[in-house]
């Protein structure tokens, strides 16, 4: 049995744009115009999964997609720190931005620390596993980075190296507990065929 995971990153919103904690901010009108462009390039799926932050609600619903809400599969919870820049945060709180950055297993901000994220990601990626064929889901950028850090077994400090644009896929195949990885292409048609 072979399990296939095509993660989809959400479009551009202002808060992406402004280097902002997510802050439940819609998306902006010419990302959710390219996401509605790239409908048609998605690989058909047995399953569908979407994020449940308004901007990855809205890049499925501007791709064709009637996903279902995935709870394990939300964007980090940086707690009181919602909807700040870095640049505030790092005003207002330098200790804690400090301490976010180089202990991975620290939640200065009251919420989720990202050792816990990507835990929590990992236990559906294994879960994924035991589907045959292929789940579709559509997640922040930060669901991205823990399947990649799960599947190359990297250290969680792996996770601050890693950059998934927006609007791109990464394909997880796996089988026998065994997955490879494919990072970030383009929504559109591939060279290779797939995905068209």
């Amino acid at each position: 049995m072979t399990s296939r995971v095509t993660l989809i990153s959400a479009a551009t919103s202002r808060a992406l744009r402004e280097a902002r904690f997510d802050d439940g901010c819609s998306l902006d009108a010419s990302a959710a115009a390219r996401a509605r462009a790239a409908a048609g390039a998605l690989p058909p799926a047995d399953r569908l999964s979407v994020s449940p932050t308004v901007r990855c609600r809205e890049t499925a619903k501007a791709l064709g997609l009637d996903g279902v809400e995935a709870p394990e599969l939300a964007g980090l919870d940086v707690g009181r720190w919602r909807g700040l820049t870095l640049d505030e945060v790092s005003a207002e709180d330098p200790a804690g931005i400090a301490l976010w950055l180089s202990d991975l297993g620290a939640a200065p901000h009251g919420g989720e620390s990202v050792r816990a994220l990507c835990e929590r990601v990992a236990r559906w990626l294994d879960a994924s596993a035991e589907f045959d064929g292929r789940t579709l889901a559509v997640v922040e950028p930060e669901v991205v980075r823990a399947v990649a850090v799960k599947i190359l077994d990297a250290p969680v400090s792996a996770f601050w190296r890693l950059d998934v644009p927006p609007l791109t896929a990464t394909d997880a195949s796996g089988r026998s507990g065994r997955w490879n990885l494919r990072l970030g292409w383009t929504l559109g048609p591939r060279e290779d065929g797939a995905g068209s």
